[in-house]
């Protein structure tokens, strides 16, 4: 199964092109208003774009030029939204048989897939149940089988996990894990652990944009997007190179250090570099730090055994004793100052 869509919704200042492999689940990440929704909504046929084009395995989906639109239930696909949105009046089984059933499957053999599917997702036991009757976690299992029982070539899940409870998290987090496993599949999250855990590729959107694409670890290694830095806790400055470091458009020139492909001179890149790199200081620092910045305190986070520093430039982690130390408070003026040798600049 093969996806490939360029789409453009101009009200929401989308434009993207997407494209998925056979057998491939990709995590879209990104944060709020990204796009993330939208592209989801574009691919079930819920949503028109105002132009582009989409096909899922040579069949087209929609293609905006040429007046073609393919309705949802025709496209092959499947969405599985945060709410289950299980039918009321129908047990658990019949829920689950419902796709089956409206392709025009007989009433036996549709349950009996129903409930395989209910196995595979660890709710056989739930079959004669109405949802009403369902936990959180309990009612998301049932609308993972009755998705998957309609057989759909691409199945779409738009943070299936953020209504549920924490405690029933990392168990659903495994059925996904267990059924997605060589499926096409795309899902929408804001959990950086369902991107390492379930997903072959990652896509983080900003500003309606595909901003970057790779393996999740390679993504949060090596972060070419404001938000993909800040879900690894690195701080990214963007800009061009110059003098062998990262000019930023406020002016901020970062020094660092090229890989093995060195970013040449005036091209976009991007200087990256822990927060537990960067030290925290009152007056100025003299000695070897290259890159020194004037900033103010905006705010103090615990981070496990440290404290978060945030200004609205950079971030750093100190010790409990050093801000007692420096008498660290929102607004108290400050320099960061990190060494070249702990700033990594690559290609953006």
């Amino acid at each position: 199964m093969t996806l490939h869509l360029d789409a453009t919704v101009t009200a929401r200042d989308v434009r993207l092109t997407f494209d998925l492999a056979p057998g491939e689940t990709v995590a879209v990440l990104g944060p709020n208003g990204s796009g993330k929704s939208t592209l989801l909504a574009a691919i079930a046929g819920i949503l028109r774009p105002d132009a582009g084009a989409a096909t899922l395995d040579g069949t087209c989906l929609f293609d905006v030029a040429a007046g073609t639109w393919r309705p949802p239930h025709a496209r092959g696909t499947a969405l599985l939204a945060q709410d289950p949105l299980l039918f009321p009046h129908l047990n658990v089984l019949d829920n689950v048989a419902f796709g089956p059933r409206s392709a025009g499957r007989s009433r036996s053999e549709s349950r009996t897939l129903a409930r395989t599917w209910l196995a595979e997702v660890d709710a056989e036991e739930l079959a004669d149940r109405r949802p009403a009757r369902l936990s959180g976690g309990q009612a998301q299992r049932v609308a993972i089988a009755r998705a998957l029982a309609a057989e759909p070539r691409l199945l779409l899940l738009d943070e299936p996990m953020a209504a549920l409870d924490v405690t029933v998290v990392p168990a659903m987090r495994q059925v996904l894990k267990r059924v997605l496993a060589g499926r096409s599949a795309v899902v929408v999250t804001h959990d950086v652990l369902d991107a390492l855990l379930l997903a072959d590729r990652v896509v983080v959107m900003e500003g309606g944009r595909v901003a970057e694409s790779g393996p999740a670890r390679d993504v949060l290694a090596r972060p070419r997007s404001t938000f993909a830095a800040g879900i690894a806790g690195l701080n990214l400055a963007r800009g061009v190179v110059e003098d062998g470091g990262v000019r930023t458009p406020s002016g901020l020139l970062v020094a660092g250090l090229h890989g093995d492909d060195p970013v040449p001179e005036r091209a976009a890149a991007v200087a990256v570099f822990s927060p537990s790199a960067v030290s925290v200081h009152l007056e100025r620092p003299g000695g070897s730090p290259r890159n020194v910045l004037a900033t103010t305190v905006r705010e103090l986070e615990p981070h496990g055994s440290q404290v978060r520093v945030q200004t609205d430039e950079l971030s750093a982690e100190v010790t409990a004793p050093v801000v007692a130390e420096l008498d660290l408070v929102p607004g108290t003026p400050v320099f960061l100052a990190v060494k070249a040798s702990e700033v990594s600049i690559y290609a953006a």
